[in-house]
Parts: C-alpha cells; structure tokens; sequence
C-alpha cells in the first residue's frame, strides 16, 4: 500500500462477483477494507468465495502472503454507519439510475465530504450518476474490467464535474494495487475499452453476414493478427510503427466499405505534417534520440515472448 496514496479505510459497495474480487484486490494490496452489501446472506457467500479464492491462490503458488491474514483485513457490513469513517467509496451495485442514486444519496449523508467516491458502472454516464453526490467534484467512474483480479485496466472517467485532483488521486490509488488506469477526460458512453470492443465485435459479425468467414475463422484472425499485436501495442502505437502514412493509405480505401466514416481527418493531418511515425520521429508520438528503434526491438522482444507463451498453451 502506497502512503502517498492516503487512502486508509475504502469500502466496497456490493457484493456480487465484481464487489467481492475488488475487495480481496485491496486485501491484498494491505488494505483494510470493508465489504457492504444490504443483504447479510450475500455477505455470508461473499467471506466463504473469498476463503475459497485465497486458498485456491496459495495452493498455486500465486499468494506471497498468508491467506487468514489477508482475509482478516477484510470486514463486513450492512450498515450505512460504516460509511461514517470511509476515506474511498467504490460502487458495485445494480446497474440502475434510479438505485445508484439512491445509494449515494444514502451514502452522502454519512461520509466526509473529502472522501473519494466512484462508481464501477459500464453503461451510465458518470455524470448523470453524479447527479445524487453532494460535492460532485470529489465523484468519478472507476470501471474496472472482469475479472478485476487478471484484467490490468482500470478506466477513471471524469463527469463533467470532476475535479483533475479527484481523478488523478483515484488513478494512484489503482496504481497502488497494480493496475494500469487510464483517465478518460470526457463522459462517454461505453468509455474507451467497450467502444474499442464492440467496434470490433461489430465488423465481425458483419464479416459473418457476408459469408465471407465463420466464428472460427474470425476469431482465429483476431487472436493471431490485431489481438496478437494489441496484447503489446496499441492501435495508434501499431499506426506509429507501421507508418502513419501507409494506415492513411490503406483506410482511404477500406473506409468505405466498413461505414459511413470515409475520412479520417486526424490521420491526413498527422501526413501532412510530415508526422509518419517512427520513420520521420514523430506521429501520434515523438521518437527522440533512437527512440523508434528501441521501440521496435521492445516489440519485437515481446511479440517472440508472447508468441511462445501461445505456442505452448
């Protein structure tokens, strides 16, 4: 646990599937937290799953520290008095407006107004949820991805209230339990991951309905080409590398026959600047002093490494 971070008594608010692993998640990063839910026959399966998960763990070889003392920096409650001390909030519950608000409002009236609260949601803007917070300005998303355990990303959304000291301390604070956060500057829908997921998921299942490949097929396309390379770069890291002017090529034609989008502005911008990628230093990033070269042998490196991992599984 990171003392910059200042974070001394987080509770998680449910305990479904997503509220039960983040509260192990903090255990085990030192944490004393609590786990709150409204129903004790919840949190009673929720102290057995997590038992099981640490036993499970150290049996693997996957836990460096005694699973009875993690357990034991976990408590349980159903009492919106324990939110009378809480320093961060983190909510897991029902994905409904109407129960979220009442939730916070319930929780408002409880903690101080310097403590941290944020939501998990995927599908509600941050903003609207907002709306039942007093001192918005100390509320944003924080959704992380299933399970939270082995998925690194953790998105820290900003509604339009959202302090940047508010949304930076909550990516520390992800930082300190080993995850890698991002800070989303604007509330949208789906935030970045699930829009990059379901674009994806779209084209693919238009490649289905032209007949032109079947679930296999696409699926083995995107294990083994792009989900092969994302799993080391990202997108406009891999247009960096690539070359920015053979993506603006390439989309300049194919465009079309995805969507109604046929131009991409950003892109032409970039290539008119001069701005290729690693070939001219620059591009969506700057590759200063040998920069891109060493870029290059990182992916390398990383693409025989994970390439070996999948040959073996």
């Amino acid at each position: 646990m990171s003392d910059t971070v200042m974070i001394r008594r987080p509770v998680v608010a449910g305990a479904g599937t997503m509220g039960v692993t983040l509260a192990r998640i903090f255990a085990q990063a030192g944490y004393q937290v609590t786990l709150w839910n409204r129903r004790q026959v919840s949190l009673d399966k929720a102290r057995a799953r997590i038992a099981g998960d640490l036993s499970h763990l150290a049996a693997q070889g996957l836990l460096d520290q005694d699973p009875a003392a993690v357990a034991g920096r976990i408590s349980y409650a159903t009492d919106f008095a324990v939110y009378d001390g809480a320093d961060f909030v983190v909510e897991n519950i029902a994905e409904d407006l109407a129960v979220k608000h009442d939730f916070f409002r319930q929780v408002c009236r409880h903690v101080s107004p310097a403590a941290l609260l944020t939501t998990n949601t995927s599908g509600l803007r941050v903003t609207d949820v907002a709306r039942a917070v007093t001192c918005p300005e100390r509320f944003c998303g924080m959704h992380w991805w299933n399970p939270p355990d082995l998925m690194p990303l953790v998105e820290i959304t900003k509604g339009d209230q959202t302090s940047q000291e508010t949304a930076e301390r909550v990516r520390e604070l992800a930082l300190s339990l080993e995850k890698k956060p991002i800070i989303v500057k604007k509330d949208i829908l789906g935030i970045v991951g699930n829009r990059l997921q379901y674009a994806v998921l779209r084209e693919a299942l238009h490649i289905m309905a032209l007949g032109a490949a079947g679930p296999e097929e696409i699926d083995a396309a995107m294990k083994y080409g792009p989900g092969f390379r994302y799993a080391v770069l990202g997108p406009l890291e891999t247009a960096d590398l690539g070359g920015v002017d053979i993506f603006q090529t390439v989309s300049d034609y194919l465009l079309p026959d995805l969507g109604e989008e046929t131009h991409l502005p950003l892109l032409h911008h970039l290539v008119d600047g001069g701005r290729l990628g690693v070939k001219t230093g620059s591009g969506f990033y700057d590759y200063p002093d040998g920069a891109g070269e060493a870029a290059r042998r990182r992916r390398d490196r990383l693409f025989q490494q994970l390439w070996e991992i999948l040959k073996e599984a």
